[in-house]
């Protein structure tokens, strides 16, 4: 029987991820598709090879009992079978469950746990955190020998294209407001839609060539790559982030956008201007501007002879909704942001009404681009898409150009070196000590990471030191959540409203000028 015509219509527009990267192979066979500049031994791979090994991975993901909408959790410093694995699970209608390397093992436990994965691919960098998680009953399989072993004995034919636009293609995980991580969920149709946004807001044209040192469980890692790849382009993988390998690509290659995260610019600078790189082409350099030094921003674009990146998104949104203005070479002062294309925006009041031009609002945006909430949590996600909308709590006021100024967080958040860290994740650990009454963190400005968390203790313990906590938090936290100052003080210093709402703006204020604290200084 023939189907009806707006069936056939549907299925012509129902590309995924997956699909596109066949596609694309066929198209471009024999071009560079990976270069993993491993630091043991450099591999490559044109279009071709890569297609035969994501279909030997897609098949033997399945020989595992892969199937549409299982998860598979990755935990891997960036290297090219990770790639193949997101790509394989694409092909499958699977979820690639990407896991934070820098977490702590009850952390890494907990996000694992949440989406109940089919399989556990691991390099062997990382197995020793995966050893002191609970992951019984889960095949856990090593990337080297053991992984090569089993593409070897599998299939290099294309499994039947079961996916649909949207289908969950990734789980990135994000800070969580109580406390423990909370995963994003993006679909085919979301990242597919991230791939358009790039030529406007990252300024990088299809078939570009990508740098790929963020990491691949975060999205400044992945969504480059997949674009890079579902154009025809070429991804270089470092699996970390060290200037002088960055540095020799900017040198040798030409790169249209190369990502600069905060906290790593004034390393990147000292070995520019020691080595006097000069780069082989480079349009647009950086990201996130607001989080890094001014000073730092204009020389490193001043030594890359390239655009600053200040762009305004998130893991929820992707680079929208405001990432559509660079600050030109050598520039600083205003980081005003432009609106992002296929993005709309609103700013609104705690009632969802919306404030006049002038006002402050929290930001809320609606496009394709949205992932489609957070995996098994509800609530969560009909808080943050209430009324229709993303509400991304982020605090905005709109300028008379049309430029919007961030001014604060509605969500108190922490960004630390492009890492988000909500103050309940390290107040959870803290309280959790038996000589501890209360504890409030709030974040404080840095040269290097743009904010940093710093702790305020009630102790009810005389004899609680400072470091006690702080090796409490190391072996508990992930080092970057870990508190970069922990300040004792007395319960009245701890200021709440009427409500009982820690009023951390107070605390903030008062965090630098406190000398009748004990403080400690992780390392």
């Amino acid at each position: 029987m023939d189907r009806p015509a707006a069936a056939l219509v549907a299925r012509a527009a129902a590309s995924t991820v997956g699909s596109l990267f066949l596609s694309t192979a066929r198209l471009y066979p024999h071009r560079i598709a990976i270069e993993d500049d491993g630091q043991d031994k450099a591999r490559i791979l044109t279009f071709t090879q890569l297609a035969e090994r994501v279909n030997r991975s897609a098949s033997a993901l399945a020989a595992l009992g892969v199937t549409r909408g299982a998860r598979v959790a990755v935990l891997s410093e960036n290297r090219l079978e990770y790639i193949e694995t997101q790509l394989a699970c694409a092909l499958l209608g699977a979820i690639t469950a990407c896991q934070n390397w820098r977490l702590s093992p009850r952390e890494l436990e907990h996000c694992i746990g949440l989406v109940a994965p089919t399989a556990i691919l691991v390099s062997p960098r990382h197995t020793g955190i995966l050893s002191d998680t609970a992951t019984a009953g889960i095949p856990v399989i090593q990337f080297g020998a053991e992984w090569e072993r089993r593409l070897a004995a599998a299939s290099a034919d294309t499994l039947p294209d079961v996916a649909e636009p949207e289908d969950p293609l990734l789980i990135l995980y994000t800070s969580g407001t109580t406390g423990l991580p909370k995963g994003a969920v993006l679909t085919h149709r979301s990242q597919l839609a991230r791939m358009t946004a790039a030529p406007f807001d990252l300024g990088v044209r299809p078939g570009n060539t990508n740098l790929c040192w963020p990491p691949l469980y975060h999205m400044g890692g992945t969504e480059p790559a997949h674009y890079a790849l579902l154009t025809g382009g070429r991804v270089i993988v470092l699996d970390a982030f060290d200037p002088d390998r960055i540095a020799d690509k900017i040198e040798t290659e030409r790169f249209e956008w190369v990502s600069i995260m905060p906290g790593t610019l004034g390393r990147m600078i000292e070995v520019l201007e020691r080595r006097g790189v000069r780069p082989l082409g480079l349009r647009t350099c950086g990201v996130m501007a607001d989080l890094s030094p001014p000073a730092e921003v204009a020389r490193l674009s001043e030594l890359l002879g390239a655009d600053f990146l200040n762009c305004f998104g998130s893991t929820e949104t992707g680079t929208p909704p405001l990432s559509g203005r660079q600050l030109p070479r050598g520039a600083t002062g205003d980081l005003g942001k432009a609106p992002s294309v296929g993005a709309e925006i609103r700013l609104v009041d705690p009632d969802d009404n919306d404030v006049p031009d002038g006002g402050i609002g929290e930001l809320a945006m609606r496009g394709p681009t949205l992932f489609s909430g957070y995996w098994n949590n509800e609530a969560a996600t009909r808080q943050d898409f209430r009324n229709g909308w993303f509400h991304m709590g982020d605090l905005l006021r709109r300028r008379p150009d049309g430029l919007y100024d961030f001014v604060d967080r509605a969500k108190y958040l922490i960004k630390s070196g492009g890492e988000n860290i909500y103050p309940a994740e390290i107040e959870r650990v803290l309280v959790g000590h038996p000589d501890v009454r209360d504890a409030v963190v709030v974040r404080r400005k840095d040269a290097r990471w743009g904010e940093i968390p710093v702790a305020v203790v009630v102790s009810a313990n005389p004899r609680l030191e400072a470091a006690e906590l702080s090796a409490l938090c190391r072996r508990e936290l992930a080092g970057f959540k870990q508190p970069k100052a922990i300040h004792f003080v007395p319960p009245e210093r701890i200021v709440r409203s009427t409500t009982g709402k820690v009023q951390r703006g107070a605390i903030e204020s008062w965090v630098e000028s406190w000398a009748d604290s004990q403080t400690v200084e992780p390392s």
